[in-house]
């Protein structure tokens, strides 16, 4: 029998899959999720990581996850669930999650020297 966030993970594949929900497409909140299937917050959340790992779903900080793009709609059907090959889609996305989260990085210790500069002021020797 299936855990709870493997039951979320193929009832938004089978959304996607049917067209239901089409690239691009905002996928539902956490809260939704948790009301529609009676779910923790830890449930939802793996069972949004699991669609991200295997290449279904990406997330934009600050705006929620979306279907995932791909370069051909018949990948899909043949994606090998666990081993997250979907034509190249997954290392592209995993590899462009990776460059957000480092300009994240560095625009917030940009952010903290601005800080430290606007709080201690100017002096001049």
């Amino acid at each position: 029998m299936p855990l709870t966030f493997e039951v979320i993970a193929e009832t938004l594949r089978e959304q996607i899959r049917s067209g239901g929900l089409k690239p691009g497409d905002a996928l539902p909140t956490q809260a939704e999720l948790m009301r529609e299937f009676g779910a923790s917050s830890l449930t939802v959340q793996k069972a949004m990581a699991l669609l991200k790992q295997d290449g279904w779903a990406i997330s934009r900080p600050g705006k929620g996850a979306f279907v995932a793009h791909h370069d051909d709609a018949d990948d899909l059907d043949r994606l090998d669930v666990g081993t997250a090959r979907v034509g190249g889609t997954v290392a592209r996305v995993e590899a462009l999650e990776r460059a957000l989260a480092e300009a994240v990085e560095r625009i917030a210790d940009l952010r903290a020297r601005v800080e430290a500069l606007e709080q201690g002021g100017v002096r001049r020797g």
